[in-house]
């Protein structure tokens, strides 16, 4: 089996469960930026000094896959991906505000603006942070044009960014202050 099947050289991409869209789709913009935001992860899984962080991370990554496929699968064919695959559930929006809760206990925010690199890890993780954003926008569009069937996304997808901002500061939690604010 190659690698590479031919298919996308005129600028199209396949749904799952069937349909084909333009590469330029807003959908396909959504889940392009999920992908994005799960190797950044990888990134700051690989470079995190923190086991915790990185079994977080890890479980993350594999939850963004679900995220990814709800947003590849067009509304015709929703039904098929939630008899077959897992989606987006209340539970797991819950799950990250826990971890968020958990994770706040354990740093101390300082009252400044924090300036990103203060340490490879952190710097990866908010890279993803910010990826996380960015996919919630195009989320966000899709959602307005009625293209979501599943509301968690997006609840999802804000409390993930939340995530990633404490796990950041997590990883720098033992550094001086000076190396990661910006007093206004």
């Amino acid at each position: 089996m190659k690698l590479y099947t031919k298919k996308g050289d005129e600028g199209e991409s396949s749904l799952l469960f069937g349909g084909r869209i333009s590469k330029a789709d807003p959908r396909c913009d959504a889940y392009g930026s999920i992908d994005e935001a799960v190797s950044a992860m990888g990134l700051g899984r690989s470079l995190s000094n923190n086991q915790e962080i990185k079994s977080i991370l890890l479980k993350i990554q594999r939850e963004m896959f679900i995220v990814g496929s709800e947003l590849a699968t067009g509304p015709s064919e929703y039904h098929k991906l939630k008899q077959n695959f897992s989606v987006v559930t209340t539970d797991m929006v819950t799950s990250l505000e826990n971890l968020i809760d958990e994770i706040t206990n354990q740093v101390e925010l300082p009252p400044e603006f924090i300036v990103p690199g203060a340490s490879a890890g952190s710097s990866a993780i908010d890279i993803a942070r910010t990826l996380v954003r960015k996919a919630e926008r195009r989320v966000v569009a899709l959602n307005s044009q009625q293209k979501i069937k599943n509301p968690e996304i997006l609840r999802y997808l804000n409390r993930l960014s939340d995530l990633l901002f404490i796990l950041a500061r997590f990883e720098d939690k033992d550094l001086p202050t000076e190396f990661a604010t910006n007093p206004i």
